[in-house]
């Protein structure tokens, strides 16, 4: 066969190279994201998100993300919104309002935060009188039946609903025997808690399709994103993604988290009861718990998402070594210095941690940061922003 003449062999090779570009591009756009990570070092795209309102929802993990929300504000040197004078909740359970926040609106002082998260009854237009416009918001949920378990062992004592029942399966055996809803606020705790923490009636009917429909479409509206509690790993990496923060940023210890001596399990029929006494969370949760997975995978891929938890829970392994003393959590009479004591409430054993011995200064104050309670980061915070005012006093700690 004679040779091709020299512009035919051209042509062939532009030809082939053409085809052979298509199919790299080919692969590349149809390459999971996921996998170029470790080549981009897990880097952010674009400047973080400053301006953020978290909505502290009771007993679902809010305190693990309460100390992430505040180690990044010091961290960034941002100003967050703090209740006002001796207080540690932004009003709760009332409904809130902007007067609650220490500062606002006062002359000379801020006139609207970057970081707000401390527990409140969520009110969009006062809380708008307290971040900017172009705040993200986010929230976090937690399976009904865990959640309300939590709440009657943490607030036995102070729940108008509790205080007469030895247990959580007697109270959902009868539950209006001892809930009555003239009772005040704070039999909230008692039913359809996060409901209620979103602004809602925690009493309404739950058959009422519409009503809820509704309500579940507020939520979604308002709030970027819902976390889920019992998926906290994949929600600290979706809210990073979203957010743009880096790794350390969302590393987080368990914080307010019991002993499980503390725990009590319910029985199958009291679980099933917990769901329809708190029917309007159950549905709460059933819904975001849908959504949340087809945002994780629609924004990451599952491929992604897995490797970004990996990554999440390996850094939390080094810094457990790193800051840790023993590696683990400790009861209330083990913890040794007094800034690290978590309040106790009720029957709950709320652990704590201790530091490793030894450490350098800069990693103390890291670590330090990592574990520090919630009461004693808010005191903390309060100090460093309002030095002319008089500190938040802990009495469990006097």
């Amino acid at each position: 066969m004679p040779p091709l003449p020299e512009c035919t062999q051209r042509c062939f090779q532009a030809v082939l190279l053409l085809a052979l570009t298509m199919l790299l591009l080919a692969g590349i756009l149809h390459m999971d994201v996921g996998l170029l990570t470790p080549l981009l070092g897990g880097q952010a795209v674009g400047p973080p998100v400053t301006n953020v309102m978290f909505l502290k929802t009771h007993k679902t993990a809010g305190s693990s993300v309460l100390n992430v929300l505040f180690r990044f504000a010091e961290t960034h040197n941002l100003s967050v919104a703090l209740p006002v004078g001796s207080g540690f909740h932004l009003g709760y359970p009332w409904l809130f309002l902007a007067r609650y926040v220490e500062g606002l609106g006062r002359p000379g002082l801020q006139q609207q935060f970057n970081i707000m998260c401390n527990h409140l009854r969520f009110n969009l237009p006062e809380v708008q009188k307290v971040m900017p416009n172009d705040t993200f918001y986010f929230t976090i949920i937690r399976n009904p039946v865990f959640q309300l378990e939590s709440s009657f062992t943490y607030y036995a004592a102070y729940v108008p609903a509790f205080r007469h029942v030895k247990s959580l399966d007697a109270f959902l055996a009868s539950p209006w025997t001892y809930y009555n809803r003239s009772a005040g606020l704070n039999n909230a705790y008692a039913r359809n808690n996060m409901w209620f923490d979103l602004g809602f009636d925690n009493d309404a009917p739950p058959d009422d399709e519409a009503y809820v429909r509704a309500r579940l479409a507020d939520v979604e509206q308002r709030f970027q994103l819902v976390l889920i509690a019992e998926h906290f790993d994949e929600s600290m990496v979706l809210l990073r993604h979203l957010l743009r923060w880096q790794l350390d940023d969302v590393v987080a210890f368990r914080l307010n988290s019991r002993s499980t001596r503390s725990v009590t399990g319910l029985t199958p029929e009291g679980r099933a009861r917990a769901k329809r006494w708190c029917a309007l969370d159950w549905r709460l949760y059933q819904h975001f718990n849908r959504t949340f997975w087809a945002r994780a995978h629609a924004e990451l891929g599952p491929r992604r998402l897995r490797s970004e938890v990996a990554r999440l829970r390996a850094r939390r392994g080094e810094l457990t070594v790193r800051c840790l003393q023993d590696g683990a959590a400790k009861n209330k009479s083990q913890i040794t210095d007094p800034r690290l004591r978590p309040f106790q409430s009720g029957q709950a054993d709320i652990l704590g941690y201790n530091l490793r011995p030894g450490l350098d200064n800069q990693t103390q104050q890291m670590c330090l940061r990592l574990v520090m309670p919630e009461l004693q980061y808010v005191a903390r915070l309060y100090a460093l922003q309002f030095p002319d005012k008089s500190p938040k006093r802990i009495p469990f700690l006097e």
